[in-house]
């Protein structure tokens, strides 16, 4: 297991050398460095505020967790100091992302006034970057806590018995402190990015009719740092708690595996999922080398795509030597009465059925998004004759759009418990979830090439540098989408092994919807992810008026605005966005992490798997 850890580093230093290569590229002008400046120390100001919050909410959550700890008997006070370990590094690989794509995006904007290929180089390095900081934090983190907590509480006792239970329910406070600031972090930048980016536009390109991006907008600067804080740190966070989340679940359920006769002490399923994650990270950065492009007319997404299929089809073959290497010829799941005797390649095929799964979500997600395909298009036709059937026109793909990713994913979980039961559902995800640092790497492109095109358009920059931007940012919108559909995805794919290792350790047999509690609170959490929306959005409405206030304000007090004899007072615009997003994002916060807790205690486990599994089917729609 001690080799495991390496893997980790591995992905950080080559991580850092990445960094090192971007910073080294030019910057361009000092108009262009000074914009790029505005955005870097806004994004940075947010990042801060949301900390001060998050850091109280970490130390009381960290107070309650030790207590409890001491409550159950499989867990112990040491939990506390997982969970604030865990929320340290999923806020660290937040920063570490934004802090590359503040420099990545005006060196992209420099790259694309030589060529579209040098602008992809640039900008999807500073993606990359991201991509590593989140998957080699994850494994140096889990692998390392793990091997701490083997020590104190394991050390030679049975990997089946109640001491390694123990070990993994301590280890789940990594996975709690990460996944609690992700929570934030993605609420807190969505609300900041979107209400930037409507009151930008109603204000500048609709009342003023000036361009998106207009250096004169006041809301310009606001609308860029939040793609950084939302995008990038918040997705960054996002994925490090559900990378986090698929391998703990995995090596919970692992430890109900019998492997007689394996190299490891009967351990292999437990590190088997660390393991794969690990090897992903190597994978993922040869990938990286396949996402070249000779000439601008070459496509962006096909060179993604091949950098994304490469990475998948060098994990799935090694993941055939690391089974063979690893588990014993036969395994056996043993849980209660049920005793499942599954074969060695059977993990092998399950782990290759969540490649292919995370694979064909990306392409979906990709058909629904990308500009000339026929769900965008159909769209575009829509909007020809007004706004109402536009947004009935979206609504319907929308909703259309939830149709084929669910049956991949149903057949995934029912394709991977017949090949290997519990643990075949859960290795599923945590194959998926290998090739973390290519998706984030994909995903983090997108804002990098977004800002790109802000600073080319705030400086002013030539028609075909502004052309070049737009093809990186118009394939970054989608390779977003895909992102967050990866996000989805790996939490759905989690999903039953999340309840196998819920029921296993609630003392539980079933989540029996005959029961009139059971049946109630899966109804309230079909709920929750609706009124969590309906908050989200209405803090978004409520933070965008109050910049579209503040935009008016200047056009009207401050003279020589619109002639750019004046310049706009960004940084009021950027800390309306920062107190509102920080302000907002409590309450929808709050409904997540509170409903749980209260429905546990007051109605038991049982009540709260039926509002964990509404919460699960009704969110992933």
């Amino acid at each position: 297991m001690y080799y495991i850890p390496v893997l980790g580093l591995v992905g950080l230093v080559v991580m850092v050398a990445k960094a090192m290569w971007v910073s080294k590229q030019d910057a361009g002008d000092a108009n262009m460095q000074e914009l790029a400046g505005y955005i870097a120390k806004g994004a940075s100001a947010f990042l801060k505020a949301e900390w001060k919050v998050l850091g109280v909410f970490a130390a009381l959550a960290a107070v309650l967790l030790a207590w409890s700890g001491t409550l159950v008997p499989h867990s112990s006070w040491v939990i506390a100091v997982a969970f604030l370990i865990g929320a340290f590094f999923s806020a660290f690989a937040g920063w570490i992302g934004m802090n590359i794509a503040t420099k990545a995006n005006v060196r992209t904007t420099q790259a694309a006034r030589t060529s579209l290929a040098k602008g992809l180089q640039v900008s999807f390095n500073g993606g990359t970057v991201m991509g590593l900081g989140v998957s080699g934090l994850a494994v140096l983190g889990l692998s390392v806590l793990f091997i701490a907590f083997y020590r104190m509480y394991v050390n030679g006792a049975s990997p089946n018995g109640e001491e390694m239970m123990k070990a993994l329910e301590v280890l789940a406070g990594f996975s709690l402190g990460a996944e609690s600031i992700a929570l934030f972090a993605r609420v807190g930048g969505g609300i900041y990015t979107k209400a930037a980016d409507v009151g930008a536009d109603l204000v500048g390109k609709v009342e003023a009719g000036i361009p998106e991006d207009d250096v004169r907008n006041p809301a310009t600067i606001a609308d860029n740092v939040g793609d950084n804080v939302g995008d990038v740190a918040g997705m960054g966070a996002d994925l490090f708690g559900s990378y986090v989340a698929t391998i703990l679940s995995t090596m919970v359920l692992g430890r109900e595996v019998i492997s007689s006769g394996d190299n490891f002490g009967g351990m292999a399923p437990i590190l088997l999922p660390m393991l794969i994650a690990g090897l992903g990270i190597l994978f993922s950065i040869i990938g990286t080398f396949f996402v070249r492009i000779s000439k601008d007319t070459d496509s962006v997404m096909a060179a993604l795509n091949k950098g994304n299929i490469g990475s998948i089809v060098l994990t799935a073959i090694a993941s055939y030597f690391v089974i063979t290497w690893m588990l014993p010829p036969t395994l056996e799941f043993a849980r209660g009465d049920v005793h499942l005797v599954f074969d060695r390649m059977n993990v092998f095929y399950a782990i290759v059925l969540g490649l292919v799964v995370g694979f064909l979500m990306s392409y979906i997600t990709e058909y629904y998004t990308a500009m000339g395909r026929k769900p965008v298009m159909s769209i575009v036709q829509k909007s020809g004759t007004g706004h109402a059937t536009n947004v009935i026109g979206g609504l319907a793909v929308g909703m259309e759009s939830t149709f084929l990713p669910i049956l991949v994913l149903a057949a995934g979980i029912f394709g991977a418990f017949e090949l290997a039961g519990l643990y075949g559902v859960a290795i599923a995800a945590a194959g998926m979830m290998a090739t973390t640092a290519m998706q984030l790497a994909i995903d983090a492109f997108g804002p990098i090439s977004d800002n790109a095109g802000g600073i080319a358009e705030m400086s002013g920059l030539p028609p075909e540098v502004r052309g070049r931007t737009d093809i990186l940012d118009a394939t970054g919108n989608t390779t977003a989408a895909t992102g967050k559909g990866f996000a989805i995805a790996s939490a759905a794919l989690t999903a039953l092994a999340l309840f196998a290792a819920y029921v296993g350790l609630a003392g539980i047999t079933a989540i029996d919807i005959y029961k009139a509690d059971v049946l109630a609170m899966l109804f309230v959490g079909g709920m929750i992810p609706f009124l969590f929306s309906s908050m989200a959005i209405s803090a978004v409405g409520k933070a965008a008026m109050d910049m579209v206030r503040e935009v008016r304000r200047q056009f009207k007090e401050i003279p020589g605005i619109m002639e750019g004899k004046a310049k706009p007072e960004y940084e009021k615009c950027v800390a309306i966005s920062t107190q509102a997003s920080i302000r907002e994002m409590i309450l929808p916060g709050a409904l997540a992490l509170l409903s749980p807790i209260i429905v546990g205690f007051a109605f038991g486990p049982e009540a709260l798997g039926g509002l964990l599994a509404g919460i699960t089917v009704s969110g992933v729609l």
